[in-house]
């Protein structure tokens, strides 16, 4: 199949699939090819959008919606003996790209979708790095203040400890297809179990952008 039409966009199946010792995982993939000005991939198709080298919000909205997918059609995806919804830490997203990326924009939108789901709740008392809200801690504090009614303040012993840690990494890889650039982009995520620490959830999607040489130039 040629790849030299500009203003095609396409999708090139990629099998994936990851076993465990734990039993059955979640197994998502695929490879999304677009050219840089492709209408088509634009969110307002009427009014000719185009696409860049680097990553846009359509690159992690697509991104997003394939994980959620991803994990919800997987039987671990269920908390097990329970209907409760697992509960969620935020482990390392780390950008392996020459982007200026905030993972946050990839996570915060897989967050959503799961909490909308019922089945996952994200802790942010809990995170790699340290609690992204680290006040729901240091709000215990005031049990010895006696400026504050303590029948209100949140007592110790009952914050709820994660039982799933999400962690990924997003990949770029540039090579030359004919005489066009092509930069692939790897989204992998893996939802582990902390209790165990097996990896409960795989979950891999590259998006290439082709393009012309000419029209190379990173979008940050």
């Amino acid at each position: 199949m040629k790849l030299n039409a500009i203003r095609t966009r396409f999708l090139v199946p990629l099998t994936i699939c990851v076993l465990a010792v734990a039993g059955p995982l979640g197994c998502g993939g695929g490879t999304k090819v677009v050219s840089l000005t492709d209408p088509a991939y634009s969110s307002r198709p009427a009014a000719g959008g185009e696409t860049t080298f680097g990553l846009d919000y359509r690159d992690f909205e697509y991104s997003a919606k394939r994980a959620v997918d991803s994990f919800l059609s997987s039987p671990l995806s269920r908390k097990p003996g329970t209907t409760a919804p697992w509960v969620m830490a935020i482990s390392r997203i780390i950008n392996d790209t020459t982007l200026n990326i905030d993972t946050d924009q990839l996570v915060k939108k897989i967050r959503i979708a799961l909490l909308n789901s019922g089945r996952v709740i994200t802790t942010t008392a809990v995170a790699a790095g340290g609690p992204e809200d680290a006040l729901s801690a240091q709000v215990r504090d005031l049990a010895e203040s006696d400026l504050f009614n303590q029948d209100t303040v949140a007592k110790q012993g009952t914050m709820v400890a994660p039982d799933l840690s999400l962690s990924g990494k997003i990949i770029q890889r540039t090579n030359r297809v004919g005489g066009k650039q092509q930069v692939d982009y790897y989204f992998q995520l893996t939802a582990t179990d902390i209790a165990t620490g097996l990896a409960y959830w795989e979950f891999e999607e590259v998006i290439a952008k082709l393009g012309s040489n000419k029209s190379f130039s990173w979008d940050s």
